[in-house]
């Protein structure tokens, strides 16, 4: 059996600068409204009065980048009626094209929001981990397009067995509903998922 492929996010280098995104939209020359990665500012906080009667702020802001966690229990699989949403056995969920109908029960389902229907084809898209970029030797583009290293990849065990196996901060979904190859460095503001301390300040971008 195929070992098993995720994505490793540094939270604490991660500086928002979205080239993981922009690097992922190129490679794959995806439309205008398709986002196969997409970075999540999510910000807070408040004034405080002390109890001497002084003042100040705790205001927090980090950035998550985000995008198919090609997950151990994937919905979208699950719900696809035609088996175009599948997973290949090294984990890595794809869409065959030929046969989806387009009729988005995958984007439905994914709390991650990772399916996304192209209105140019009349298909489902989805990050494929740049499958083509792996069989050539190459890291995926949004891996190789970061410039302060926050973004890994490789095997999910080796990931979890030198990073820890957290897989949720806010505004992410909980990591039980689809068990997501993923394993966050939590940046030290990052607030737990379902947090009312925080909002995601950019929804329109993800």
């Amino acid at each position: 059996m195929a070992n098993k492929l995720g994505f490793y996010f540094n939270a604490t280098a991660c500086t928002g600068c979205k080239a993981c995104q922009v690097a992922c939209k190129d490679k794959s020359d995806l439309p205008v409204g398709v986002n196969w990665r997409r970075v999540a500012e999510y910000t807070g906080g408040e004034w405080v009065t002390n109890p001497d009667g002084t003042v100040e702020q705790n205001v927090f802001a980090y950035y998550t980048s985000i995008a198919c966690n090609h997950c151990t229990n994937p919905i979208c699989v699950e719900v696809c009626p035609t088996q175009a949403m599948h997973q290949r056995e090294d984990g890595i969920v794809m869409v065959d094209e030929s046969i989806c109908i387009g009729c988005r029960y995958c984007e439905w389902a994914c709390p991650y929001g990772a399916p996304q229907f192209n209105e140019e084809v009349g298909v489902m898209t989805k990050c494929n981990f740049c499958y083509d970029y792996l069989d050539e030797g190459q890291s995926p583009a949004c891996v190789a397009a970061c410039p302060s290293r926050a973004l890994f990849f490789g095997d999910i065990d080796e990931l979890r067995a030198e990073h820890g196996e957290l897989a949720e901060i806010a505004p992410l979904p909980p990591a039980d509903i689809t068990e997501p190859n993923l394993v966050i460095e939590p940046h030290h503001n990052a607030k737990p998922i379902g947090s009312p301390s925080g909002k995601l300040i950019n929804p329109e971008e993800v």
